[in-house]
């Protein structure tokens, strides 16, 4: 097991409504593992995978982290922050790519904000990006990207510190379908030379097909 979730419960209020939206999720991940979230907006989905990735904390319940043995949600901010580094890479729907640096640049930089050498980072995210196929296109800033370039590029940021799980919000919802099946032979081809789990939430039930699991929720619970 690499991470579990042990009767995840989170509420959110507006005023005095309170709107619950996960309702005592059990979940684990294998390593190796690529599981899509399937399900109606508004069921949970996006905040279950905010919560497993540590960027919004539940009322109740654990995260366990697997090869330790531990509850994360009991670190402290800093060992919260050294375990998103370290253990798990985020893609988004949006990439998120800093406008004013290159693909190569912007690929390097969770590298260098974790102190890691600059000429091994660079060298790193150079292999990275000629496994996205973009290696030609390494100088290249964000705005001379098409979409589908831009959400590779972002790949290759999520995993240059080389995570154990990547969690993904919806990473192909502004790409046309061929872009997203060439996303999801990326994600595969990643998965099967690292083997690096994978946790995507997604209303695509073509994208969907090509994980290993598939869960559906509802009202807050797996179904």
């Amino acid at each position: 097991m690499l991470i579990r979730a042990e009767g995840l419960t989170k509420t959110y209020r507006k005023g005095a409504t309170e709107i619950p939206v996960l309702r005592g999720v059990d979940f684990e991940i294998q390593p190796g593992e690529m599981i899509a979230i399937t399900g109606a907006s508004g069921v949970g989905k996006s905040t279950l995978l905010h919560a497993l990735g540590t960027l919004e904390k539940p009322d109740a319940g654990k995260i366990i982290y697997g090869p330790t043995n531990q509850d994360v949600l009991r670190f402290t901010e800093k060992g919260l922050s050294e375990f998103r580094n370290r253990v798990l890479g985020f893609v988004f729907q949006f990439h998120y790519l800093l406008p004013e640096f290159d693909a190569l640049e912007n690929v390097m930089m969770p590298a260098l904000i974790a102190g890691e050498d600059r000429a091994v980072s660079e060298q790193h995210a150079k292999e990275l990006l000629e496994f996205v196929g973009l290696g030609h296109r390494i100088k290249h800033r964000p705005t001379e990207l098409s979409g589908g370039e831009q959400q590779r590029v972002a790949i290759a940021r999520s995993v240059i510190l080389r995570p154990k799980i990547l969690l993904a919000d919806e990473l192909t919802g502004n790409l046309d379908s061929k872009n997203s099946q060439n996303v999801m032979d990326l994600l595969t081809s990643l998965n099967q030379a690292t083997g690096i789990s994978i946790l995507i939430v997604t209303h695509d039930a073509s994208i969907a097909g090509r994980m290993h699991r598939v869960v559906t929720m509802r009202d807050g619970q797996f179904i």
